[in-house]
């Protein structure tokens, strides 16, 4: 009889559970699953802001496409909470294996999931930046808020894939990750910043 093999699905949890499951480092959730759950939080809030100009402002093509857009990236950070679990599977049973060149190989895919958080956060700020002229003030601070929890789920993810860099043997690819999130992050930290200024116009 085959063994019976239970696939938990964290997107599903409470706020409580999979909080719980985060704090526990028995638990195969990591730092990459904590910053899709706060960049779903992000989206969302930029979808209620953009819900809110959609009903002043009386819609519109570029409006609709924010809306539906900023729909689909709060439901694909969603989704990401599962697949970050999924992409350190490699890693998980390398080290467990204790093969050396298998862990060497599993690290870079083992940080997939938060590198994509980083820039479907880019995206994300690129559509508040857009939606900021037509923001009624009492939409505003919606906008403020996604900023900065888009600031703070890319921040911890790009932490996540220096620390997973910093064990490689490759020197190269140690400093092109380091640099290239340097850069990413200095992108978003601009992108944000025109955002706060359209906002206090």
């Amino acid at each position: 009889m085959a063994e019976k093999i239970l696939v938990e699905v964290y997107r599903k949890k409470t706020v409580e559970e999979l909080s719980q499951a985060l704090a526990n480092p028995e638990n195969r959730l990591d730092t990459g699953s904590g910053a899709a759950a706060v960049a779903a939080v992000a989206a969302a809030l930029m979808c209620r802001a953009a819900a809110i100009t959609a009903k002043t402002a009386g819609g519109g093509d570029r409006l609709d496409y924010i809306c539906r857009n900023g729909e689909i990236l709060r439901s694909y950070m969603v989704h990401l909470i599962d697949e970050d679990v999924k992409c350190r599977g490699p890693l998980r049973r390398a080290v467990k294996e204790g093969d050396a060149r298998a862990i060497e190989a599993a690290r870079q895919p083992g940080s997939a999931i938060p590198a994509e958080i980083v820039n479907m956060m880019g995206k994300l700020l690129e559509l508040s930046a857009e939606l900021c002229p037509q923001c009624p003030k009492e939409a505003a601070h919606y906008l403020r808020e996604s900023t900065e929890l888009a600031l703070s789920a890319a921040g911890s993810a790009r932490d996540f894939i220096l620390d997973m860099a910093s064990y490689c043997s490759d020197e190269t690819y140690r400093f092109v990750t380091r640099r290239e999130n340097e850069l990413l992050m200095e992108q978003l930290d601009s992108e944000a910043k025109e955002i706060r200024a359209l906002l206090e116009q």
